[in-house]
């Protein structure tokens, strides 16, 4: 028996690894390099195109957790992002070339994966996990409203700039973790009020690239909007957002400044950084001229600027099982962004999930569906409950986990509440 796994993105990766590790023949459909998305910039498989980051590696973090659970389930993708990763304070980013490049190099060479670089136009006859990504072409999107015999749902992600490092001004950048967390792994540029109320005025007054018709009226996810949206919610928002400067300070002067903005790591080889919470749709001239604003980039080589893309996803409360097995179609199963999971991580696991499942679907054994103690039980359970009138998409939090029975003076300590939501997630999955 072969499975047909559409996509071979993070999901549809890390899902045709899992087959393949239990001796599934897997066909592997890409349309890149024929048809492009309009996001990605190479051929290659798990390509990250937004940030270079799946957040936080501390299990303090709800991020954090869903990584470990990832690793004690097999993950193969998470495995290849701690072998590529570079600096980055208490976060897990990578070389987004390494690992896409990595993660290509091991599927061609698996004697199980069959990849083929056609465009899927429906949805195949036969055991199949839909990996097709946020970015899912029109003619397979109007077979998969066909089956769910629902509208999708769509909203925008931005893509933050990228520029070169040597180009940086380090006169007046400075590197610095926030509240001197981990190692000093991020690039900051200071600003004072007089500098931030130019930066500002230059970002709400800049021309904006139009969106396509089939894109208006598509929404925006909350954590990924562009800064100009932020900004247009009032002159502070981006100071009490990615602008923040709370706990970061230039030992050099000792001061805390208005406003900071922060770049990170985006390769190993330590040349190129991508612009913090910076997801943009400004056109190409104002993202120079904003850019070049910034104390320390006034002369700043950018070398990807911002886009926005329309995103699109399934309505999974009334489509999927928590198994990620399409309640009208036992041998068919979703992951990654498609199903409404939100973030590198997020994607990936649901990947791993599906590929585990498809595999026990096929050898006639109970398919796993995690409880909600986990992170991601919770975040699968979430995603497919059908109590949900208007779903929208979703990444890792606490808030989605079973809560913990604590007494009330210890409800409001974050460290210990993380302690044991950790153990209690690694306790349910030692049992599996």
């Amino acid at each position: 028996m072969e499975v047909n796994v559409i996509g071979a993105g993070l999901a549809g990766s890390e899902a045709a690894l899992q087959l393949a590790k239990r001796g599934i023949k897997v066909n592997l459909f890409e349309m890149r390099p024929k048809k492009s998305t309009g996001a990605h910039k190479t051929e290659k498989f798990a390509e990250f195109v937004c940030s270079n980051s799946l957040g936080s590696a501390d299990c303090s973090n709800a991020s954090g957790l869903l990584k470990k659970e990832m690793e004690l389930l097999g993950g193969e993708l998470i495995k290849i992002a701690y072998e590529c990763k570079v600096p980055a304070g208490g976060a897990l980013a990578i070389d987004r070339e390494l690992f896409s490049s990595t993660v290509t190099k091991k599927i061609e060479e698996n004697e199980f994966i069959n990849v083929i670089r056609e465009e899927v136009t429906s949805i195949p006859q036969g055991p199949t996990i839909v990996a097709s990504g946020p970015l899912t072409s029109d003619v397979l999107s109007d077979s998969i409203k066909e089956f769910t015999e629902s509208e999708h749902l769509h909203f925008f992600d931005a893509i933050a700039p990228i520029v070169e490092k040597d180009s940086i001004n380090f006169d007046i950048a400075f590197y610095a973790s926030r509240y001197d967390k981990g190692e000093a792994s991020y690039i900051n540029c200071p600003m004072n009020k007089e500098q931030y109320e130019k930066f500002y005025e230059i970002l709400i007054n800049a021309p904006k690239i139009e969106l396509k018709e089939f894109e208006k009226g598509a929404k925006f996810f909350e954590s990924c909007l562009p800064i100009e949206v932020l900004a247009s919610r009032g002159f502070d928002t981006l100071r009490f957002g990615p602008m923040k400067p709370v706990g970061l300070v230039d030992k050099r002067t000792g001061e805390e400044n208005y406003a900071v903005v922060q770049l990170r790591q985006d390769n190993s080889a330590k040349t190129l950084y991508n612009l913090v919470g910076f997801q943009t749709n400004l056109k190409w001239g104002a993202q120079k001229e904003l850019l070049q604003s910034i104390p320390g980039l006034e002369d700043v080589n950018i070398v990807r600027y911002g886009v926005m893309h329309r995103n699109t996803f399934i309505n999974s409360p009334r489509i999927l099982n928590a198994s990620l097995q399409t309640r009208k179609r036992a041998d068919l199963f979703f992951a990654g962004q498609l199903t409404g999971t939100e973030g590198y991580t997020e994607s990936i696991a649901s990947g791993l999930l599906a590929g585990i499942n498809m595999a026990k679907y096929l050898n006639g054994e109970q398919l796993i569906v995690l409880p909600k103690e986990t992170m991601l039980g919770a975040l699968t359970n979430y995603i497919t409950d059908e109590n949900h009138d208007k779903f929208q998409p979703i990444n890792s939090n606490w808030g989605i986990l079973t809560p913990l029975e604590l007494p009330k003076k210890e409800r409001k300590n974050k460290k210990l509440k993380a302690e044991l939501y950790t153990k209690r997630s690694i306790e349910f999955l030692s049992s599996i």
